[in-house]
């Protein structure tokens, strides 16, 4: 159906800048040309525009598949510089007597390559890395070259995850193993005795103050992790029994990961500061205070404390959480901690976009044509032509409930075998006609009803996409998360349609119909009319953190391919691909589901040896036969589709299923 944002005649870029919110959730990192496609500016305004297009040709020519996740290191390591100068301008305004020893929590994002240009770019800093897990801990010693930056150990540890930890303290490196719980920290102190190393101990205090939104749990008195302030006590004791007062080096605490409001973060700072100060009263020489992460994404550039934004800047984040833990070590007479902060998503979130091809579309309101009832038609015919009628903008709601009622009635007489398939397809043409008319006569009021709302999003058309939500875009489905997302060209002319993205999965749920606003949550995005032989990218932004690793396997759609994509002045675009990662094959996803390649071609050629001998097929019917399967084993787990000729004209759909 028609998209209420903007009239052609008033469409220019600008205007596509506004309805997507482009400025909002970009922050400077991605804008609109002058063609109508997308760019992402990794330098902001202190380097070049790459076209997402000119990206997505490049990767067609090679032959590359779809999906396609886009990588922009420079912007990545522009994402690690940013945050790292910004607490450093904090402590520099407020004379702040220490530094920042930040680190990055592998958990966020574990691809190599994403971990190599953080810890490269962030040399500079000293920044460091964070290890929830044994795998990230055998990571994280391998990446680690700097003597100065930490490895912080978190979660729930055994002793062979302790004793790695240690393996790092006898390499030289500022390895703190965080204490969960007090088993672990006796676990700690004997592991570290039988190294032979002096450990270097963390406590994760659990604070009263809690998280805000969808990962509120994450931090209060129920918090999965932390000590209690009983246990703190004891862990003290503990240590300065065994003559270890100077080995606790670090207070931690999370509240969640994106924390939307700034109150939280600032509640939750005192108390750990307070924490600190009073541990580093009781004779123990700490050296840092790590405020965790929570450090927010503004996925839909609203700056609200709603779920899927932040209402505060980073640059605002720096300077409250360097301000509150100096006033508070001041009042109790402490020295300034060095800064430790774990606020992963902030850097990796920006670096991917996620570009889908649309290459069809299920448009579900019916073309305007005029329909008549003749005297043989049925009743429920004349009755819905009549009340389409004399609609009027004075009984718009009451037309449609009686539209309402004649359409259940219809599907009534249908299922009694009252009414043939001509009769009631004429009749639900007729009132998707009278639907869309009622929906357009509420476009601009300040105040719509409910149930015109969901006639307008039932209205709006699929646009099928080549990729799996439960893959690509899990905390979307899980949790809801939003992600911006928009047409990657076309901007130039305005989206004629409103729609809901369906993946290629066998489910229901593999789908995205909501989608960032900035007043609220939107049920449909303006889009434009897929023309037939060309494909439809979309792009999926903001896609960094956590969505490349904890996607699955449903339906066996693997790894998507990825780019990654550097400026370059020399280059004739300014830009150029480093590296290509291909998806996965289906081979290779069979591979992880306990499937054998060999095996299964041995099983197919059993059948086909045995149609064979039967003349069910030639001898080389059969070969050209297994040669078929054994590609089809190397080949994409994704649709191909090469950008010509695929895109068939709209489907429409003149009812829709209940």
């Amino acid at each position: 159906m028609p998209a209420p944002e903007k009239s052609k005649p008033d469409w220019d870029v600008d205007a596509a800048i506004a309805t997507y919110n482009v400025e909002g959730w970009g922050t400077g990192y991605f804008s609109v040309n002058s063609a109508g496609n997308v760019v992402a500016k990794p330098l902001k305004n202190a380097g070049g525009a790459i076209d997402l297009l000119e990206v997505v040709n490049e990767a067609r020519e090679r032959g590359l598949s779809f999906p396609l996740v886009i990588r922009f290191q420079d912007l990545l390591r522009h994402r690690v510089e940013t945050v790292n100068r910004s607490f450093q301008a904090a402590i520099q305004e407020f004379g702040y007597r220490n530094e920042y020893r930040g680190v990055f929590p592998i958990k966020v994002n574990q691809l190599r390559e994403v971990i190599e240009e953080i810890v490269d770019a962030g040399a500079q800093f000293h920044f460091g890395l964070e290890a929830g897990s044994k795998p990230e801990l055998v990571a994280a010693l391998a990446m680690h070259q700097d003597p100065e930056s930490l490895i912080v150990c978190n979660g729930y540890k055994d002793r062979d995850f302790i004793r790695t930890a240690m393996l790092g303290r006898r390499l030289g490196k500022l390895v703190i193993v965080v204490v969960e719980k007090l088993e672990e920290l006796e676990q700690t102190l004997r592991v570290a005795k039988e190294v032979g190393v002096e450990p270097l101990i963390g406590i994760r205090v659990r604070l009263h103050s809690k998280g805000f939104g969808k990962w509120t749990t994450s931090g209060g008195e129920n918090a999965k992790f932390g000590l209690s302030t009983t246990n703190l006590v004891a862990a003290s004791e503990m240590l300065k029994s065994v003559g270890l007062a100077d080995s606790l080096k670090l207070v931690h605490f999370h509240v969640g990961s994106q924390v939307p409001d700034i109150s939280t973060i600032k509640r939750a700072v005192r108390e750990a500061a307070r924490y600190y100060a009073k541990l580093s009263q009781m004779g123990h020489s700490l050296g840092y205070l790590d405020v965790g992460g929570g450090l927010g994404v503004d996925y839909d550039g609203s700056r609200t404390s709603f779920d899927s934004s932040t209402n505060y800047s980073l640059q605002e984040y720096c300077n409250d959480v360097v301000y509150n833990i100096m006033e508070v070590c001041d009042s109790e007479n402490v020295a300034h901690p060095a800064i430790v902060s774990e606020g992963g998503r902030a850097i990796v979130a920006h670096h991917s976009v996620l570009v889908v091809e649309s290459f069809g579309s299920i448009e579900k309101d019916v073309q305007v044509r005029p329909i008549e009832a003749t005297a043989s038609d049925p009743k429920p015919l004349r009755d819905i032509l009549e009340v389409k009628g004399k609609l009027k903008r004075a009984n718009r709601i009451e037309t449609l409930h009686d539209a309402q009622q004649i359409k259940e009635e219809t599907q009534q007489m249908f299922n009694l075998g009252l009414l043939d398939l001509e009769s009631k397809a004429k009749i639900e043409s007729a009132y998707w006609q009278l639907a869309a008319q009622i929906v357009a006569l509420h476009r601009g009021l300040k105040y719509v009803p409910e149930e015109v709302k969901e006639l307008e999003t039932s209205l709006s058309d699929q646009y099928i996409c080549n990729f799996s939500v439960f893959q690509s875009l899990l905390d979307h489905w899980a949790l809801g998360q939003l992600f911006p997302i928009m047409p990657i060209h076309r901007l130039t002319t305005a989206p004629d349609r409103n729609g809901t993205l369906v993946d290629i999965t066998c489910d229901s749920d593999g789908k995205i119909n909501k989608f960032t606003d900035l007043q609220d949550v939107k049920e449909t995005l303006p889009l434009h009319r897929i023309t037939p032989g060309e494909i439809y990218y979309l792009g999926v932004f903001l896609v960094g953190a956590y969505q490349d690793i904890m996607g699955d396997l449903h339906n066996l759609f693997g790894r998507v391919t990825e780019v990654h994509v550097f400026l370059d002045e020399d280059e004739e675009s300014g830009w150029y691909i480093e590296e290509v990662i291909e998806g996965s094959t289906i081979g290779q996803v069979l591979a992880l589901t306990q499937w054998d390649k060999i095996e299964l071609m041995r099983l197919v050629k059993k059948q086909v040896d045995a149609a064979i001998k039967s003349d069910r097929l030639k001898p080389n019917d059969a070969m050209k036969l297994l040669a078929d399967y054994e590609r089809g084993l190397q080949g994409y787990t994704y649709l191909s589709l090469d950008g010509t000729n695929v895109a068939p004209a709209p489907v429409v759909v003149a009812s829709l299923s209940n």
